[in-house]
C-alpha cells in the first residue's frame, strides 16, 4: 500500500473544516479500511480566512475578485505535494475550473459527486439551501431533476443566517433555516440539498429528507483515497 496525502482547503467557515475532518476519520473506520494508524491517509488542512462570498451574485467575476486566498490556498497544498485536493466550501465549487486550472493535482469535483448521488437515490425534485452563489448559479441544478426556486427574500434570509451562524450565533439562524426547509419540503421537494457547510451544521439533527454535501464529499474522498492507496 502506498502512502496517500490528501489536501483539504478548509475555512469559509472553520467549523465546517472540523466537521469534514471528523466525518472523514469516522468514515474510514466504518468502511473498515484502516486497521492500524499507518493505514490512515496523511491529511493536510489549509484553513484559509478568506472573505465570504458577497450577497450579490456577479458571474462576470472570477475567484480572485472575491479573494485571492482561495487560489493561494490550493496552490499551497499543491506545492506540499498532495495527491489530490478536497474543497469543503460549496460556493467555491462555482469556480471549480478556475481552481482546478491553477494547480497540477486533481480537485475532487463535488458537483459531479452530488449529481451521481441524486441519480442513485432516484430524486426527481429538489431544493437547494446555500449561499446566493450556490443557488443562483445553479451549481446543483441538473438535467432531469426539477429544482424548486427559492423566493428572493428567502435567499437573502439564508445569506444572513449562514454568516450569523459562522460568527457563533446559533439559535436564531438554525430556527430560520429549519422552518424554511420544512416549507419547501411541504411544497414538494423530495430532498433538501444542504448546499452550504453552515446549513449542513444547522440542520444536522433535524428529521428532514436531506442530502448533506459534506457527507458526499467525505464518501467521495474515501473512495478516491482507497483507489490510490490500494492501487
Amino acid at each position: 500500500m502506498r502512502q496517500v496525502k490528501i489536501g483539504v482547503l478548509g475555512g469559509i467557515g472553520p467549523e465546517s473544516s472540523a466537521e469534514y475532518y471528523l466525518k472523514l476519520i469516522k468514515g474510514l473506520q466504518q468502511k473498515n479500511c484502516v486497521h492500524s494508524n499507518p493505514d490512515y491517509p496523511q491529511i493536510i488542512i489549509n484553513s484559509v480566512p478568506a472573505r465570504e462570498f458577497p450577497a450579490e451574485v456577479d458571474i462576470s467575476k472570477d475567484l480572485r475578485d472575491i479573494d485571492q486566498l482561495y487560489i493561494t490556498g490550493v496552490k499551497q497544498l499543491d506545492q506540499i505535494g498532495v495527491d489530490f485536493v478536497v474543497i469543503v466550501c460549496n460556493s467555491a465549487h462555482v469556480f471549480y475550473k478556475e481552481l482546478a486550472d491553477s494547480i497540477k493535482v486533481p480537485i475532487l469535483d463535488l458537483r459531479d459527486e452530488v449529481r451521481k448521488e441524486l441519480l442513485k437515490r432516484h430524486i426527481h425534485k429538489s431544493v437547494v439551501l446555500g449561499t446566493p452563489w450556490t443557488i443562483q448559479t445553479g451549481l446543483y441544478d441538473f438535467e432531469g431533476i426539477t429544482t424548486l426556486k427559492l423566493r428572493s427574500d428567502d435567499i437573502l434570509q439564508l445569506y444572513r443566517s449562514i454568516y450569523s451562524f459562522n460568527l457563533g450565533n446559533y439559535d436564531q439562524p438554525k430556527n430560520t433555516v429549519k422552518e424554511m426547509a420544512k416549507r419547501y419540503v411541504e411544497a414538494g421537494a423530495e430532498i433538501v440539498i444542504l448546499g452550504c457547510t453552515e446549513v449542513a451544521l444547522m440542520l444536522q439533527d433535524e428529521a428532514l429528507p436531506v442530502l448533506n454535501t459534506v457527507d458526499v464529499l467525505v464518501w467521495s474522498t474515501i473512495e478516491k483515497f482507497c483507489k490510490l492507496r490500494d492501487g
